[in-house]
């Protein structure tokens, strides 16, 4: 009889998103969106120093990032994404958490999703996003709704 393998994929780690980070996050970017963010839109968010801006690293390679800006009332999700490659490995999961960490566990937080994406979505409401409403038209490359999502201040969430 043989034993289940244990899971050798590499631990994520998380840290400040650099400048120096840009190449590999167009890369990803390009990879994992069909209208990616532009270089210029990645260093205006980064120069602004309120916004809560992370890679995630695996196996010392970027495998995916989140830009979050830090409003009066709220934190809003601008941006998060996974290298294709990597996806439903924890590293979405590891994002999310370190930018709860660092915008407080009783904050409240805000992002609009795809409808279509169901992935996204159901990873937002483990960590108590709900949807509240929804955003026309919002994405320019196809016209698709966005659904507006919230995360209330002292939600539950699970790790």
């Amino acid at each position: 009889m043989s034993t289940p393998e244990r899971d050798q994929t590499p631990t994520v780690a998380v840290r400040p998103l650099n400048f120096s980070d840009l190449p590999q996050v167009i890369a990803i970017e390009r990879r994992a969106f069909p209208a990616p963010w532009s270089l210029s839109m990645f260093v205006l968010e980064l120069s602004k120093p309120s916004e809560i801006a992370l890679a995630a690293r695996r196996g010392g390679r970027l495998v995916g990032y989140v830009i979050c800006a830090r409003y009066d009332e709220a934190l809003h999700i601008m941006n998060i994404a996974v290298d294709p490659a990597h996806r439903r490995s924890g590293v979405a999961s590891a994002l999310l958490e370190e930018v709860i960490a660092r915008g407080g566990v009783d904050g409240s937080y805000t992002l609009e999703v795809r409808v279509s994406n169901t992935g996204a979505i159901s990873l937002y409401e483990r960590y108590g996003f709900r949807g509240v409403g929804t955003r026309p038209r919002y994405y320019a490359d196809n016209g698709e709704d966005a659904i507006i999502m919230w995360r209330a201040i002292g939600a539950p969430w699970e790790a």
